[in-house]
């Protein structure tokens, strides 16, 4: 019937199995779609406006904008055209149920839960909005599994690509135009200069702040939405941006100077600091607690255009799709991992500057005050120095961990719903 959607077929049989044998007899499969009809039959009525038994493109256009995605005529005419049988342009009860009585989904939140923005794409930079969870997601406390199951993933995918992202912030910092440094040969320096484990150094922090940020964005990213959305009503996308950059920022505060202990714990010379403590304890009593917070602001600067187009490409993207593809709401997971990939990318590009500017302010280790520089005059320095490409140092190992990271936490995550028992 073209329903290709993962766990489709397990949803309709663990719905309406009643004895828990792992099947439907006639009686629970008959039960199931009689109640997925009276599912089915109130989505419709909530759809069809006017009430003359009709849904058109108008109606489809303005449901949704409420659910927070706003598409165009053509698009609501083209997920019309995918259900309308008879060719009236307008989808009467029998079409709507035909279409979706053996499709779980029965309401439009979750047919459009197809589309929201996977953030299970772990590509070591945690400035993407949180990802969306339904009420009955957030009443089973199935939320919080799907939260374990990307923070492993992002651990995992973190540990396979920490080499790459050792020579991108190596690069960041010590590469210039009269000190350049390729790849291989940066590679070769970290070997010689404390072995092939000097190549993990920093990833031990890296990982363990996947858990607390995660956590706090998500909190606070519930809270922001119901400051920003009226009570009863659906989150706008404008309204879910700002409180997904608010978010980032409130996770980003708490847990910066995890940040600083990275960049320098990746930066460390063997033998400079013996563990993630011992590096704190130096910080602090040779630069006081306010290193601990160098870099801030580029940092909050960032989070902006980063969620911002990350946002906009994927939605971008998704339409498109959307547009070539009208008869299927379900893009597949290549096309949902190719979009996330592609849009984290340009948001990577646009706050890329930003992002070396912070790791060249966390590094900064002397005490006098008057060496120390500010976003703006760094940013002058570095332009003057090397020209404006020098602000991209370090990029190409940053694009080349993206695939690999991808790759692995979206592995690592499907594996962990299976052993989590969630699927979505």
């Amino acid at each position: 019937m073209g329903i290709f959607r993962q766990g489709a077929a397990q949803k309709i049989v663990s719905s309406g199995d009643q004895n828990k044998d792992g099947s439907l007899d006639l009686n629970e499969f008959s039960k199931y779609m009689k109640e997925h009809e009276k599912k089915l039959l109130l989505t419709f009525k909530s759809l069809d406006r006017n009430n003359d038994g009709r849904i058109d493109a108008s109606e489809i256009q303005q449901s949704l904008a409420e659910l927070g995605m706003d598409i165009s005529k053509e698009n609501a005419l083209k997920i019309l055209q995918s259900m309308d049988n008879d060719g009236t342009m307008t989808v009467d009860w029998n079409e709507w149920r035909e279409h979706f009585l053996l499709c779980p989904a029965y309401n439009l939140e979750e047919i459009i839960r197809h589309w929201k923005h996977s953030s299970v794409l772990d590509i070591g930079d945690s400035l993407a909005i949180p990802d969306e969870f339904t009420e009955e997601e957030k009443n089973s406390g199935c939320w919080w599994k799907h939260l374990a199951a990307g923070a492993v993933a992002g651990a995992v995918s973190r540990t396979g690509t920490a080499p790459l992202d050792r020579m991108k912030v190596f690069m960041q910092v010590h590469s210039s135009k009269t000190n350049p440094i390729s790849l291989g040969g940066g590679f070769k320096q970290m070997i010689i200069e404390g072995g092939l484990t000097s190549l993990w150094r920093g990833n031990g922090i890296n990982v363990l702040k996947i858990a607390p940020e995660t956590a706090i964005k998500f909190m606070a990213y519930e809270q922001f939405k119901k400051l920003l959305s009226s009570e009863g009503k659906t989150i706008e996308t404008h309204k879910r941006f700002m409180a997904g950059s608010l978010a980032g920022a409130t996770a980003q505060t708490a847990i910066y100077p995890m940040e600083v202990l990275k960049t320098r714990l990746t930066l460390r010379k063997t033998g400079q600091y013996s563990g993630m403590f011992d590096c704190a304890k130096k910080i602090l009593r040779k630069e006081g607690l306010r290193a601990f917070y160098k870099g801030y602001i580029p940092n909050l600067v960032g989070i902006i255009p980063y969620a911002g187009i990350d946002l906009a490409v994927y939605e971008t993207l998704k339409n498109t799709w959307l547009s070539y593809h009208p008869d299927s709401p379900n893009p597949g997971v290549l096309v949902l991992v190719a979009c996330g990939t592609m849009s984290s990318t340009c948001g990577q590009l646009a706050s890329y500057p930003l992002a070396l500017v912070r790791t060249r302010m966390q590094a900064q280790a002397s005490l006098d005050a008057s060496d120390q520089s500010s976003m703006t005059s760094l940013m002058k320095k570095i332009v003057a120095k090397d020209g404006f490409f020098g602000l991209y140092r370090g990029i190409l190992p940053n694009f080349m961990k993206v695939i690999p990271a991808v790759s692995i936490s979206y592995v690592v995550y499907e594996y962990m719903k299976t052993g989590l028992g969630i699927s979505k």
